[in-house]
């Protein structure tokens, strides 16, 4: 009764504005907290900082990964706003314990990975109010969003932090993030249409229902959804390690100063929204979907190789700059396993990328700061240091100066090789069930009058 009300309590049609406003606080809130949230964490943790970041990351992004294609499916069976309030609000609810307990703060993030997958339900909401050939746009618009949120809010936080203190910022952040909340409950429409949920939130839920591998082995079945999955691995996995280790790196390596990686962000993130949208929308009627995916491979995997090899500080400049339009891969991605994709499956499938990014979250800043260690490259400060004398034992160490970022390249090679062999075309291989047979499992009666059994429902999506 409680998610019926919740689902009725909005009017209106859904459109993609509201999953871009939802998006865009959300990381907002969460960007404010870039600069108290590196000094809260060096403050609890003093001795293993990066150790203790990369562990809390690793099981939030472990049980993102276990979490949400469940999350995903279910939606799709009982309705994404209900499901888009349980992931804000958990994604949200650790902020304010940021200045009350740091403990108790960075204890929740790691949990709270169990309901922090917010994509995949905001892609899958996406996916039932656009078409088709609209649906590449749209994710591009969601994906900008996010990026834009990026740009601005750690440079506010660290202003605001310097100015007036982390308990402003903190109290910002959290402000904006029960906002998000309140606009999710009493603004955002339901989108998935009513003959396509059911109407009883009591049905009995299996094991096998919530078995998260079941969505996995189910994929499997799908050797194009699967091509993308491993692509999507391949590629994310130095992502998800470089955003962990690269600022750091720029400043104790390239010697940026604070300004000039304040201003790398802010170029970024700027070229990246108007790559995602854009440059996004005309490679996708220009070349299609699959090509816009290798050419945004290309692009990461050039990126990639320049940030290993360089050692000049102009050299990043340019390197980031090609990385901001190696940002067409992940909405270019979305849209093509949208398009392989039964539309009574979108929450799942894309749960099962938001659940894949996840893992990467987790393992890629491990991945990095391993292989950091193994080249003796120490990335311990919280701040730039100042530039050191280059010596002959220096200068020898430093022919490739960023082994993890050529580490990565190879792995977006690969990544590259797989997405070769993903179909131009595709027609979803796994057979689906639609909702209405669910529906008449659920209220009792088929179309020629006869009683089914709810397991026939259950059994035709794969739940049992």
């Amino acid at each position: 009764m409680l998610f019926k009300h919740i689902r009725q309590r909005s009017a209106g049609r859904p459109k993609v504005a509201h999953a871009v406003v939802v998006i865009f606080m959300e990381f907002f809130a969460w960007g404010l907290l870039t600069t108290p949230m590196l000094t809260v964490l060096h403050k609890t943790f003093p001795q293993h900082t990066f150790l203790m970041n990369g562990l809390i990351q690793g099981v939030k992004g472990f049980l993102s990964f276990m979490s949400a294609p469940l999350i995903g499916a279910l939606s799709d069976v009982w309705g994404r706003k209900s499901f888009l309030l349980l992931t804000v609000f958990f994604t949200c609810a650790p902020i304010p314990l940021m200045r009350l307990s740091p403990w108790c703060f960075f204890a929740l993030m790691s949990v709270s990975g169990l309901f922090a997958v917010t994509f995949s339900v905001i892609f899958a909401y996406v996916a039932d109010i656009t078409e088709e050939h609209e649906r590449s746009t749209a994710y591009g618009l969601v994906s900008a969003t996010f990026a834009a949120s990026l740009v601005t809010s750690p440079a506010i936080g660290a202003f605001l932090s310097l100015r007036y203190g982390d308990s402003l910022v903190v109290l910002l952040a959290t402000i904006i993030a029960v906002a998000d909340i309140l606009f999710v409950l009493l603004v955002v429409p339901e989108s998935l249409p009513d003959k396509m949920r059911l109407s009883s939130w009591g049905l009995p839920i299996s094991w096998e229902q919530a078995d998260p591998f079941a969505s996995l082995r189910k994929v499997g079945k799908d050797s194009t959804v699967l091509l993308i999955c491993v692509t999507v691995f391949l590629s994310y996995l130095p992502e998800a390690g470089q955003y962990s280790s690269f600022f750091l790196y720029l400043g104790q390596v390239i010697n940026f100063s604070s300004e000039a990686i304040a201003g790398f962000i802010a170029m970024v993130g700027i070229l990246s929204i108007g790559a995602q949208t854009l440059l996004l929308s005309v490679l996708m009627k220009k070349i299609g979907n699959k090509s816009t995916v290798l050419l945004g491979l290309g692009f990461q995997l050039f990126q990639l190789a320049w940030y290993g090899f360089g050692s000049e500080p102009w050299m990043m400049w340019a390197a980031g700059a090609v990385a901001a339009l190696s940002s067409i891969t992940f909405p270019s991605v979305s849209a093509l396993v949208s398009r392989c994709t039964d539309h009574d499956q979108q929450g799942a499938v894309q749960g099962m990328i938001t659940g894949i990014r996840g893992l990467c979250n987790g393992l890629g800043p491990a991945l990095f700061g391993f292989i950091f260690f193994l080249f003796n490259v120490e990335l311990k400060e919280l701040s730039p240091v100042e530039p050191n004398p280059v010596t002959p034992d220096t200068e020898e160490k430093r022919v490739i100066p960023g082994p993890p970022f050529l580490f990565g390249a190879c792995t977006v090679l690969l990544a590259l090789l797989v997405a070769v062999f993903i179909p131009a075309q595709h027609a979803p291989a796994v057979k689906t069930c639609s909702t209405h047979v669910m529906m008449e499992s659920a209220s009792g009666v088929t179309e020629n009058g006869s009683v089914p059994m709810l397991t026939d429902g259950l059994e035709c999506c794969g739940l049992l």
